[in-house]
């Protein structure tokens, strides 16, 4: 299935940008892509050949889609877009404190 190693493939990004960047934008653009490929993960599987429930029986199975998947990710996209937002309007508070925004150079101000 291509759609195992599409979702691989983001994933893999998104995991290699939070390990390895520093700069806390990067970090959420990382995130937002992890999570992208989560819910085009979940879409892909949601395909089923099955007899759609208000026809006839006997009916030809054809290519089905749950709805509940899709109100689930629904729910997940307003989730991820209200914490991204909250994400970025803590940057823009550390970098009015700080004024940087690079997590090696904020951990030495803590020190």
């Amino acid at each position: 299935m291509i759609y195992n190693l599409v979702f691989l493939l983001l994933f893999m990004l998104g995991f290699y940008t939070i390990l390895v960047k520093k700069n806390l934008i990067k970090l959420v653009i990382g995130l937002n892509i992890m999570e992208a490929a989560t819910f085009f993960w979940v879409m892909a599987l949601n395909y089923r050949e099955g007899v759609i429930p208000i026809l006839k029986t006997g009916s030809k199975a054809v290519a089905v889609v749950n709805p509940l998947p899709q109100a689930l990710i629904l729910t997940g996209i307003v989730i991820g877009a209200s914490t991204t937002a909250f994400l970025l309007t803590l940057i823009i508070e550390i970098n009015k404190y700080a004024n940087v925004i690079d997590l090696d150079i904020l951990k030495g101000l803590r020190d």
